[in-house]
């Protein structure tokens, strides 16, 4: 757990301010390297979104060699599916787009201990609040492994060695070590981390790639602490050769109150793929956190904060893909040219034409739900 006096972050929790500096130099991870023209032309990591990273250099390499990778995610079906999601969904199919095979698992056992509802909901969930998105979002069946950790596979031998693969890790960990990653432990949260650990290292094993392949897991820097213990745990395991896991960390899409991540148990935090067009306005007018002064003369006097203004930061981080417009949208609000109600207009017009074609192409996605083995 990283806890300061103006933010906290853990992997259930994230609030305030963070200070993404001081995370890079105590986790231990690396700013991005240089990168080839094939990730540099991806909004994500051009803007430095996508800002740090373990061992990333191994799926460099295996991209440009043409060596087979794997990216490995996964979703926790906890309530609606808003635009916070969508950083890593693009993330899935950029590397769906550049040969990766991908593995998705939905987190319905770890969701079951903890959110107080059934298997059968919590299936429901994933399929029209995460499914369906990913799919109107441009997500392909081909080269996907899309799953439930409480139905791993219909084939026996990929099952057990899915499940398998999560009890013996218990072997190779120990209680002061959970509680020296995560602070607070609990038998719920170590059995949901030894899981999460069999997600990710799960297709290395001869029953999926047939061998060890590299492995890159895009997260919050929240999520870290799994990704720790898991590289560790697989170092140790004998059995098995595990190549260890790369990952990417990117910064948090903020909550429309301006402080910590967009939350699903906070619908004012929010904007939903379902949201109205009303709704939407409705939202951005009354939550969106300005960078702009109190008054219009201020305003116009000193100009605004586009790093704290969160109409700016949705702009930049999927609404507006033009550098050379984001950068005049960027120094007419510094100058006090643009006022912050003219900004949110510019943000409620992009989001609304945005989700009048997604959610178009979400009804179609319907039709697609079996092409992904969901029955």
């Amino acid at each position: 757990m990283q806890k300061r006096d103006d933010f906290k972050i853990t992997p259930w929790e994230v609030s305030g301010d963070v200070n993404y500096e001081k995370l890079v130099k105590e986790f231990g991870i690396k700013p991005m390297p240089s990168l080839p023209k094939i990730f540099s032309d991806n909004l994500l990591f051009r803007r430095k979104i996508i800002f740090a990273h373990r061992d990333f250099e191994r799926i460099l390499d295996a991209v440009k060699n043409k060596k087979k990778f794997v990216m490995m995610t996964g979703l926790m079906p906890s309530g609606k599916f808003h635009l916070g999601h969508m950083l890593l969904v693009q993330q899935m199919i950029f590397y769906q787009s550049i040969g990766a095979k991908l593995y998705i698992a939905v987190a319905d056992l770890e969701a079951y201990s903890t959110r107080q509802k059934s298997l059968e909901e919590l299936r429901k969930i994933a399929i029209e609040q995460y499914l369906l998105n990913y799919i109107a979002l441009g997500l392909s069946p081909k080269n996907c492994d899309f799953y439930f950790q409480s139905e791993r596979s219909d084939y026996a031998k990929k099952s057990n060695a899915y499940y398998r693969l999560a009890s013996n890790f218990s072997r190779y960990a120990t209680f002061n070590e959970f509680k020296a990653i995560y602070g607070e432990i609990s038998p719920a949260k170590m059995n949901a981390s030894l899981l999460q650990s069999a997600d990710m290292l799960h297709p290395q094993l001869p029953e999926f790639e047939g061998k060890p392949v590299p492995t890159i897991v895009p997260v919050g820097i929240d999520q870290d602490p799994h990704l720790r213990i898991t590289r560790d745990i697989g170092n140790r395991h004998k059995d098995y050769k595990f190549i260890k896991l790369s990952s990417t960390y990117h910064l948090f899409m903020p909550s429309l109150k301006g402080s910590g991540k967009m939350s699903s148990s906070d619908e004012s935090s929010y904007i939903a793929m379902t949201d109205s067009p009303k709704e939407v306005e409705t939202k951005i007018k009354k939550y969106a956190f300005s960078g702009g002064k109190d008054t219009l003369e201020e305003h116009r006097k000193y100009g605004g904060v586009p790093e704290k203004d969160v109409s700016f930061q949705y702009l930049k981080f999927l609404f507006e893909p033009n550098d050379k417009k984001l950068q005049k949208i960027y120094d007419d609000y510094k100058s006090g040219r643009m006022l912050t109600s003219e900004l949110k207009e510019i943000l409620i017009e992009k989001i609304n034409k945005f989700l009048a074609e997604h959610q178009r192409k979400r009804k179609l996605a319907e039709k697609e739900v079996g092409k992904f083995g969901v029955k």
